[in-house]
């Protein structure tokens, strides 16, 4: 069985959740992606809004299931040896399609091959085959000690809460029940004074509304702090809930900065500067504000970008006064306000 030999690894891995600017929205999925040859695999498949099997809400028992199947510990779950490495991120229903391949033993090596976009039970190598991807050799010693390290504790985290810090309690609900919408965990709190350390540990991020004060904002840094907890804040830009979950979004996003996909965005003169480092789906938006606070939305672009830095045009309509600019991929999202 021929193939070169990869690197094998895994890293941390979002899939962008938010609510869309057509009123729909997309969970929030934290998952652990394959990186081979360094670089997350998933960038290989085109633009695919997809998770691995190894997410962070599926339940402990099932987990350990997947790691075991890519261990070749147990059967593979799909005829001819076949094992899902992504899956649908809203459902993991194979019906809607997944990417599969073959994953086999040769001596001490792993080999995986024959990958494909698979929708029931066989998947027909000649229609829907990936005929540029694989097959992947990858030391057995290497491959096994990385997925070996998540049974032995090294399991992505369950999935985050947003401790929510304002004086807009109106604001503060709504913003709260979108993200639960999306499948992230938000409180609503004055202050973090006086929580013990094991509630503390439960939030991955603080958001800020505007309103709140430096001092404030000083007593809650300090309440995680003192509790030996590295947490990410966020600094509302503005009362928009979508614009606030695009923030939250992004101060939650784990993976490695060298392994996104969308890696800048910049707004000025008119302008959208945004770079991607793999051929992608980008969606821009943007927010403003009126002077009655009223919020408009323009939808700036939607479109597949290839690598590198690309500038946009923004209608006029969507920089007037107060305004913001969400960029979003299936895997990360970036918020800047509008330099005028």
């Amino acid at each position: 069985m021929s193939a070169e030999y990869a690197t094998f690894g895994l890293a941390p891995a979002m899939r962008a959740g938010g609510l869309l600017a057509n009123g729909d929205y997309q969970v929030h999925r934290d998952f652990v992606d394959f990186l081979v040859d360094g670089r997350p695999l998933l960038f290989q498949l085109s633009d695919l809004d997809a998770v691995s099997p190894l997410a962070s809400d599926v339940p402990p028992a099932i987990f350990t299931e997947q790691v075991r199947g890519l261990l070749l510990e147990t059967g593979a779950p799909l005829p001819d040896g076949r094992h899902v490495i992504y899956g649908c991120p809203e459902c993991a229903d194979l019906a809607c399609g997944a990417v599969t391949a073959v994953i086999d033993r040769d001596g001490e090596d792993f080999v995986w091959r024959d990958f494909a976009w698979q929708t029931d039970d066989r998947a027909d190598l000649e229609l829907n085959g990936y005929h540029g991807i694989g097959p992947f050799r990858f030391r057995g010693a290497e491959y096994r000690a990385a997925l070996a390290a998540l049974l032995d504790g090294e399991t992505p985290s369950a999935r985050r809460r947003v401790l929510l810090i304002g004086a807009r309690v109106a604001l503060l609900a709504k913003l709260a029940a979108a993200l639960r919408t999306i499948g992230i965990g938000a409180d609503i709190a004055h202050d973090a004074h006086g929580v013990p350390a094991d509630e503390l540990r439960a939030y991955g991020a603080v958001a800020f509304g505007r309103a709140v004060t430096q001092e404030e904002r000083a007593a809650v840094r300090r309440s995680f702090e003192q509790a030996g907890l590295d947490v990410a804040y966020v600094e509302g830009l503005a009362p928009i809930v979508p614009l606030l979950v695009a923030q939250i979004e992004h101060a939650l996003d784990r993976s490695p900065a060298e392994q996104r996909r969308l890696t800048r965005l910049v707004a000025a003169d008119g302008e959208a500067g945004v770079e991607v480092t793999s051929p992608c789906r980008v969606r821009l938006t943007a927010y403003r504000l009126d002077r009655l606070y009223r919020t408009h939305t323009h939808e700036v672009f939607d479109g597949v970008l290839e690598p590198g830095r690309h500038r946009i045009a923004l209608d006029a309509r969507a920089r007037k006064g107060e305004s913001y600019v969400v960029a979003r991929t299936a895997g990360s999202v970036l918020v800047e306000a509008m330099t005028p």
